[in-house]
């Protein structure tokens, strides 16, 4: 039996999903094999490795909202904060609810409690557009924490709430002190949701959030549910943020409202934005890179140009801290996205056409008559991405 008829189950039947099946193997063999090459190494960059995923899990379920359906969501912390709760609602012993349940239990909850919280954020924003829906899930991102910090006899306020539930398998318990395990957990974590979302971005569904991003009005006309699209985007976007939520919480055994404001909204989305809107493996490698830097490497830097500045005696090395000016760095970098690449990094060859049509104009006039060129529409382009010329 051919590896391609193991796949036809799972539809992968055309050469276009075919196609997509390639750098998903390869992200899974990679993944499944870092912490080998991590111990080889002696890189020890297994437990803030952890801590990344959880951050790339986010931007995927960003990317859904942002790359897929066009609409622009800076209140993504607040399903992050969400999902962590309702995990440390479940399984907590300080827990102010008289039931509890296991870990597993409790991420699956925690993913249709954020979707839930997704489809109410949706409700009021349906006919906002721009700025006006920048602003207003601004609001809900702050409002969340507050919430939380507020009602502190259920959710401690500052003091937040701790131990929370860990997960736990046929007997063996993953404890904070084994990253590995938790790598392990999350990349399978993530697997899954990869594996969903290209589903859905294959699916009708997905095919009615890229027409409504490239043109609401078109979109209507062609007979597309704006507000039902609009809400299963916002719904499915912020499940995968309750699933993110409830490790992060399970992982660090403590969680509070100040773990979850802006800086992680915007973090989130120049992951998606630097990585290449609407394509999932891109949105991945950005958001490595950007949360190596912020997790891993600002800190090293910062300690490399201190030991160089102390040694060649150049003052002005020492007095660089790259960790405090991770806002700014991050900032910068989507400056020069915006300028020099607004598709990002590695997009989709459908976002990136969108992005550059009608850039190419017929030369001007050639003898008195017009040159016409054949230009390439976006109907060509998802032609040659899904082979099937006409």
């Amino acid at each position: 039996m051919s590896v391609l008829k193991v796949f036809v189950p799972w539809g992968l039947t055309t050469p276009e999903r075919r196609r997509k099946a390639v750098p998903f193997v390869v992200v899974v063999i990679l993944s499944l094999l870092y912490p080998l090459f991590d111990q080889a190494v002696g890189l020890n960059y297994i437990d803030p490795m952890v801590s990344i995923l959880i951050l790339v899990l986010l931007a995927l379920g960003l990317n859904i909202v942002v790359g897929f359906a066009g609409l622009l969501d800076l209140g993504y912390a607040a399903f992050f904060a969400i999902g962590a709760y309702t995990a440390a609602f479940l399984t907590s012993p300080a827990s102010p609810l008289p039931y509890g349940t296991n870990f597993w239990v409790a991420m699956l909850l925690s993913f249709f409690v954020a979707m839930l919280f997704g489809v109410i954020l949706g409700v009021p924003v349906l006919r906002l557009h721009g700025d006006y829906l920048a602003i207003v899930t601004l609001g809900f991102g702050e409002i969340v924490p507050r919430i939380f910090l507020n009602l502190e006899d259920i959710t401690g306020g500052s003091k937040g709430i701790n131990p929370i539930g860990k997960p736990s398998i046929f007997g063996y318990t993953l404890e904070p002190s084994n990253p590995v395990g938790w790598y392990y957990l999350i990349i399978c974590v993530g697997i899954l949701s990869i594996f969903l979302i290209n589903r859905m971005v294959d699916s009708r569904l997905g095919r009615a959030w890229m027409a409504m991003r490239e043109d609401e009005v078109a979109a209507a006309s062609a007979g597309i549910n704006l507000m039902r699209t609009k809400l299963l985007a916002f719904a499915m976007g912020a499940s995968f943020a309750g699933f993110a939520g409830s490790i992060f919480a399970s992982r660090f055994q403590f969680i509070d409202p100040f773990r979850f404001d802006f800086t992680i909204s915007v973090m989130v989305l120049a992951m998606v934005i630097l990585g290449g809107i609407g394509n999932i493996y891109g949105v991945i490698f950005g958001g490595i890179i950007m949360a190596s830097y912020d997790r891993f490497f600002a800190e090293r830097l910062t300690g490399w140009f201190h030991t160089v500045g102390t040694a060649t005696g150049i003052d002005l090395l020492t007095r660089i801290d790259l960790q405090n000016s991770r806002l700014f760095i991050f900032g910068a970098a989507l400056i020069l996205t915006m300028l020099l690449r607004p598709e990002g990094l590695f997009p989709s060859r459908r976002r990136a056409a969108e992005l550059h049509v009608g850039e190419e104009e017929p030369e001007a006039f050639a003898g008195g008559q017009p040159v016409l060129q054949e230009q390439q529409t976006l109907y060509d382009v998802e032609a040659e991405r899904t082979g099937e010329r006409p």
